[in-house]
């Protein structure tokens, strides 16, 4: 069951896309959060996948025409960036 709404309508868009990523960044194995959007966040998505690739259940639950509501869930564990030691082999 998701813990938490984020509703993007009333922020201004420059502060979206963090917000997102901040909260999606503190969710838990298997915790999620309902997004709820005024048009189709399908940019986010992407942006979402490439940056945090393989970490993310994204569903959704409404498809407009007036509001958009997606179950956004962490589906694995954040993966660990390389290390010197690791890129040079």
């Amino acid at each position: 069951m998701p813990n938490e709404v984020l509703d993007l309508r009333p922020l201004p868009p420059p502060q979206r896309h963090g917000l997102v990523f901040a909260t999606f960044d503190a969710l838990k194995l298997n915790d999620s959060f309902i997004l709820i959007n005024d048009h189709d966040p399908n940019p986010l998505r992407m942006q979402m996948d490439f940056m945090r690739h393989g970490e993310m259940g994204w569903e959704y639950l409404e498809r407009g025409p007036v509001d958009f509501r997606i179950q956004v869930t962490r589906i694995a564990e954040p993966k660990k960036p390389k290390s010197a030691a690791e890129k040079s082999a």
